[in-house]
């Protein structure tokens, strides 16, 4: 960071705002919310998604604030200086769309390299296979998404997947303070669509694969495509890996000729590639032999189901497209660990297994049903719910994937947040083909209680939606639950 910036050399790119008076004004944090600002810091008001942040630059001011870089339009144009009990208030065109660029000039990212991975499902457990395999081979690494910032062992808790452009350019710099080589973030729609990512430069760009979310915010699944298409059209990525697997990311193949299409399936006709010759899935983990651009080999992975045979199969490309050598990655990947909250497998002797996964979506829900599938040789449970205030078009689609997928169905309650929990629940029983076969526990503890109580040594519990999560959001409080500690209290191993 540095720390002899001056407000008027900060700005210098978009105009000339040199005066003695913000030429004195040395800037040292930069802050979007105006309830931390502290003496000394320099709010940022913009026009958000949601909110304008100029509303509270009175605010700011009487916190704190030595100066505010607010969003020009209307009355205020680009450059205008206004003074608010003798703080500056200075005024820029299109600042929520330079604020990347503006954070970075506060916050120099020295000199961690970025992989960014996008994607509706596989991001954080590609983020983390990716930053577990390069410590394995000694590149210390970081991570930045949903279970959090920083190294895997000290992860602190993100409010976002994707922080605002401020937080992501902060958060790199104290990053590459602690000697991050690297840093696999993940990317979500809305923090491309948002510019929140726009003027970072990305060693390598990953997509994992597109199914149905955040339609709330998109409107359309067209729209969430060219969201996730503008990490590889509108950013800068060295590299681009593509999951071929994925009906989107093979389209986009067409439009991005240099990328490395990666499949579980043999490829031609691509210019570079990597694909899995062979599959192999055991209660141990998977066994995979792979074919391409690098030649062929095989993976042995302590990791369940098909589509982590995919997520590793899309970090190994990522890590041999940085130049990591090929059979360092092969002699280390017996090493790696299953990620937190996903695919977590829970189990004691002569009791059913418990899975805790992510899963939140109905593509997501079907995959790890079917991976599951491969290692059930009794019944299989799927216990589930819906989030509140959140696109309600895929309550009865998730209800019938797990009619579909599972043997026995447990609709409970995700983060019902603002909404009546009975009525997530009616919307997700009108899916169903049978609902009276469906058994219905609002508390996912007792979902879990139930479910064991029910099941036999054979079946396997899946417990979907929370992950690594460890509270609930409802109407009016935000409570302490966990899926990880219910399965480990219930099953007796805490």
């Amino acid at each position: 960071m540095s720390n002899s910036l001056t407000l008027s050399s900060l700005l210098s790119p978009w105009g000339d705002f040199s005066s003695p008076e913000l030429d004195a004004i040395t800037v040292e944090q930069l802050e979007l919310n105006s309830r931390i600002i502290k003496d000394g810091d320099i709010f940022v008001a913009i026009v958000g998604h949601a909110v304008d942040g100029r509303r509270f630059i009175d605010k700011a001011v009487a916190q704190g604030a030595k100066a505010v870089i607010a969003q020009a339009g209307d009355d205020k144009t680009h450059g205008l200086v206004e003074w608010l009990n003798a703080v500056p208030v200075v005024y820029v065109s299109e600042l929520n769309s330079i604020l990347s660029e503006l954070a970075g000039r506060v916050y120099s990212s020295l000199a961690t390299k970025l992989i960014g991975v996008t994607g509706t499902n596989g991001k954080t457990t590609i983020t983390q296979l990716i930053a577990q395999w390069l410590d394995l081979v000694g590149q210390r690494s970081a991570v930045m998404g949903t279970t959090g910032n920083g190294f895997l062992d000290n992860l602190k808790t993100a409010a976002n997947t994707t922080g605002s452009a401020i937080e992501i350019q902060r958060t790199l710099s104290e990053l590459a303070e602690e000697n991050a080589v690297y840093t696999a973030m993940e990317i979500s729609s809305h923090g491309l669509v948002q510019g929140r990512v726009k003027a970072l430069d990305f060693e390598v760009g990953v997509f994992t694969n597109l199914s149905r979310d955040h339609l709330d915010y998109h409107g359309t699944m067209e729209e969430y495509a060219l969201a996730k298409k503008s990490l590889f059209t509108q950013h800068k990525c060295k590299h681009a890996v593509i999951n071929v697997d994925d009906e989107v990311g093979k389209a986009w193949l067409s439009d991005l000729p240099n990328a490395i299409a990666v499949s579980l399936s043999p490829l031609t006709g691509y210019q570079q590639s990597i694909w899995a010759s062979d599959v192999a899935y055991a209660e141990t983990g998977i066994q995979l032999s792979f074919d391409g651009r690098w030649g062929q080999g095989k993976l042995s992975v302590p990791l369940i189901g098909q589509f982590n045979a995919s997520n590793v199969l899309v970090a190994f490309a990522t890590l041999l497209s940085l130049g990591i050598d090929k059979q360092t990655l092969l002699d280390t990947a017996p090493q790696l660990q299953p990620v937190i909250g996903r695919m977590e497998l829970f189990q004691v002797p002569n009791k059913a297994k418990v899975v805790v996964d992510y899963a939140h979506t109905p593509d997501a829900l079907e995959k790890a049903l079917a991976a599951l599938r491969v290692h059930c040789s009794g019944q299989l449970w799927a216990i589930f719910g819906c989030g509140g205030d959140r696109d309600t078009g895929k309550r009865p689609m998730m209800a019938i994937t797990a009619e579909q997928f599972a043997n026995k169905i447990i609709i409970s309650d995700d983060n019902p947040r603002s909404e009546d929990p009975a009525l997530i629940v009616k919307d997700m029983l009108a899916g169903l083909n049978e609902p009276e076969s469906a058994f219905v526990e609002h508390d996912r503890y007792q979902a879990v209680k139930f479910a064991l109580e029910q099941a036999g040594r054979n079946d396997i519990i899946l417990l979907a939606g929370k992950g690594h999560e460890d509270y609930q959001v409802l109407k009016d409080e935000t409570i302490h639950y966990s899926d990880r500690e219910s399965a480990l209290q219930l099953l007796g191993i805490s």
